[in-house]
């Protein structure tokens, strides 16, 4: 039932627009009554995002089940993939919403808040993880608002490619900026070295000092700090 509703939808949504489809419209051409639509979904929004529910339920009880031996930020950034998981289970539906949510005002600020309460969740894990620095909070704001940030860029990325390119790739492109900056060092390549740094022993010591105004937003240092090492 719940499928046939969102089915119902979609196809009228792009038969006719989203804003000229109404409740009354989906339930007649699924077959059933309105209280069954209001069963599944508190509006004609939650319609157009059936899945996010479960798929933040889903992160919640991931993060839950982590424990001291996982490392906070790659936990928060496999956390994300979840999202993007969901998204790649049907590529079809995801690139008709994105599209959809394009055009529609309402629908992008309704997706904002989704996108808020992801970004809450992460949060929320990582300040229990920091709760003993006294940065923490900030920390883990900071962190989970960059793997909102980074997961989205990728997410968007693989939406304008129609779903054909590679989301798993671009995600973990993505992600990799996060934990560069904040989590565990880049992976070694095969030859043993750490992109961007060098494999010349005489150097493996360095202690690398960047200055920066008083104030500058934290990108802008990460930035600094990734251009010193010569990464970029």
């Amino acid at each position: 039932m719940r499928d046939a509703l969102v089915a119902a939808a979609f196809r009228l949504f792009l038969e006719r627009g989203y804003e000229q489809t109404t409740v009354d419209d989906i339930v007649a051409l699924a077959g059933v009554g309105r209280r069954s639509f209001f069963r599944y979904f508190p509006s004609k929004e939650d319609v157009v995002f059936p899945d996010h529910e479960r798929c933040l339920a889903d992160m919640t009880a991931f993060l839950a089940a982590g424990d001291e031996g996982h490392e906070p930020v790659p936990r928060v950034c496999d956390a994300a993939r979840l999202v993007l998981r969901m998204y790649a289970e049907n590529p079809s539906f995801s690139v008709q919403r994105y599209r959809l949510t394009k055009q529609v005002p309402g629908l992008r600020a309704y997706e904002l808040s989704v996108v808020w309460r992801y970004e809450r969740a992460l949060a929320e894990y990582l300040r229990g993880r920091f709760a003993g620095r006294p940065d923490g909070t900030l920390r883990a704001d900071v962190i989970a608002a960059a793997v909102v940030a980074a997961h989205n860029n990728a997410l968007r990325s693989w939406l304008r490619s129609d779903g054909g390119s590679d989301a798993s790739t671009t995600v973990d492109h993505a992600l990799g900026y996060v934990r560069s900056a904040f989590g565990t060092p880049p992976a070694t390549t095969a030859s043993g070295e750490h992109p961007g740094h060098s494999a010349d022993p005489e150097h493996a010591d360095e202690v690398v000092v960047v200055v920066s105004r008083r104030g500058a937003p934290l990108w802008r240092v990460v930035q600094e700090i990734e251009t010193t090492l010569g990464r970029w």
